[in-house]
C-alpha cells in the first residue's frame, strides 16, 4: 500500500499524536483559527455483520465531524455508507489529501465523486471556516465519550 506522505512526515505526526500530516494540518487550522475540537474522543457504534465502533478524527462544538482522508479505501466507503444509514443524526464531513484522486485505478469516480453522489460535504486539503461557524441540527458529541445506539434514544 502506498502511502500519501512520507515516512519522515508521517513520523512527526505519530510523535505529536496524529495519524497522518494532514491531521496536523488541520490541527494548526484549528489553533491558527481559534477553533476548538476534539481529536479521537469520541466512538461511534455501527454494524454490518457484526458491532462495530469508528472513531471519528475532529469533533467541532458544533457536532460536525471532519474526517482527514488521504487513502479513501473502499473499505473506508463501505464504512462511511452504513454510518451515514445507521446515524443520519451525525454531520460528518471529509477533508481529503487530494479530493480529485480516483477512488480506484479503473474508476471514473474520484473522492470527491463519492461524497457528491452519498450528499456529504466535503473539502480539498483544508477545512472550510465556515464549517466551524455553522449552527445547526446535529447531535453534539463534543462532550460525549462514548456515543452507541442506547445513547440516542
Amino acid at each position: 500500500m502506498s502511502r500519501s506522505f512520507s515516512k519522515k512526515a508521517w513520523a512527526a505526526a505519530n510523535k505529536h499524536g496524529y495519524r497522518s500530516s494532514l491531521e496536523i494540518a488541520i490541527q494548526k487550522f484549528f489553533l491558527a483559527n481559534g477553533i476548538t475540537f476534539k481529536y479521537e474522543t469520541t466512538r461511534i457504534q455501527w454494524e454490518d455483520r457484526r458491532f462495530r465502533k469508528y472513531t471519528p478524527d475532529f469533533i467541532l462544538p458544533n457536532g460536525i465531524i471532519i474526517e482527514a482522508k488521504g487513502l479513501f479505501t473502499s473499505e473506508d466507503r463501505r464504512k462511511h455508507k452504513e454510518i451515514k444509514e445507521q446515524h443520519p443524526e451525525l454531520e460528518i464531513r471529509f477533508v481529503f489529501e487530494n479530493s480529485k484522486r480516483k477512488i480506484s485505478k479503473v474508476s471514473k469516480t474520484t473522492y470527491a465523486d463519492w461524497c457528491d453522489k452519498m450528499k456529504i460535504k466535503h473539502a480539498n486539503k483544508e477545512m472550510p471556516l465556515e464549517w466551524a461557524q455553522e449552527t445547526g441540527k446535529w447531535t453534539n458529541l463534543f462532550f460525549e465519550k462514548e456515543y452507541d445506539n442506547a445513547t440516542t434514544e
